[in-house]
């Protein structure tokens, strides 16, 4: 598996709110381009919540896309998808073994002690954020900025996501401040329409090209 350098997170909340159904969301980002989707799902699992991963999970498969669970090792295992867990979700360690060997596991980290924390977990990928101010959270850490990631990043040698109020205006000062990938929420989905979601995806990923990375994927370690 690689890690491309845009990482899109469908936040159900926000989609809900948009009036775009789950699966029009993901299906328009793949048609855009993108490799890799994380759901994003901060309310109660309900049946139909359920339903609707599953229904996600499925096509992810179809796709070829990895398919990333925020939060619950536990889902991840019944869908057959990666996790990303935060702080104050179940640790790194204990989703492994809940997990097994191979599934990929994220890791959301905010500053320098829980960057340096996450060189003994067995993860695959950290995160690092917010980079910048982000209405994402209802309660948001403080911002890193450009300056604190790219002082940050060579502490670890784990592939590094960005995280927060990132916009494509500002992607390439990202990159090239050590993120191998991007993850985006409110800058993918503006309308309800599939189309301009598509759009939005294929924006993101020729922005990528441009980037001093030059758009190469990022082999993931374990």
């Amino acid at each position: 598996m690689e890690l491309p350098p845009v990482y899109p997170i469908l936040d159900t909340e926000a989609l809900e709110n948009l009036g775009l159904p789950l699966l029009d969301a993901a299906e328009a980002l793949v048609e855009g381009g993108a490799r890799i989707l994380q759901i994003r799902h901060k309310n109660q699992w309900t049946r139909e919540a359920f339903h609707l991963a599953t229904e996600l999970a499925s096509f992810c498969r179809a796709a070829g896309v990895p398919l990333i669970v925020n939060d619950r090792a536990d889902i991840a295992l019944m869908l057959g998808a990666g996790v990303h867990l935060g702080q104050d979700d179940l640790p790194p360690a204990d989703a492994r073994r809940i997990l097994g060997g191979s599934p990929v596991i994220g890791y959301s980290t905010h500053n320098e002690a829980q960057l340096l924390a996450s060189a003994s977990e067995p993860i695959h990928y950290v995160a690092l954020g917010p980079i910048f101010q982000t209405g994402s959270k209802a309660n948001p850490d403080p911002i890193v900025g450009l300056a604190e990631l790219e002082r940050l990043r060579p502490l670890t040698g784990s592939p590094l996501v960005a995280i927060g109020g990132i916009t494509l205006d500002k992607a390439i000062q990202v990159w090239r401040a050590g993120a191998n990938s991007i993850a985006l929420i409110g800058d993918l989905f503006k309308t309800p329409s599939k189309s301009a979601v598509r759009a939005r995806a294929e924006a993101w990923l020729k922005q990528s090209t441009d980037a001093a990375n030059g758009g190469a994927t990022i082999a993931l370690v374990p």
